[in-house]
């Protein structure tokens, strides 16, 4: 399978995504009667959905998770 390059903001927002991925299941990982954050912080959010704004990939998700697989795959 061919690698795919990506280019600055690609990168950035794929990042973005991990960095909200990981907030979100940081939340759920917390232990049983432990208090979880009502939601993922603003700041999060904002800076994924910036992200891919910048990279032209609003609204185009076949794309960006194309990208996030070639840059992040599953282990096996």
């Amino acid at each position: 399978m061919p690698t795919a390059v990506l280019t600055d903001r690609e990168r950035t927002a794929v990042q973005a995504y991990l960095r909200l991925l990981h907030t979100v299941r940081a939340a759920f990982d917390s232990p049983p009667g432990g208090r979880r954050p009502p939601v993922v912080p603003p700041s999060v959010l904002a800076e994924a959905e910036q992200a891919l704004a910048d990279a032209g990939l609003t609204g185009n998700e076949e794309e960006f998770f194309r990208l996030l697989q070639s840059w992040c795959p599953a282990q096996p």
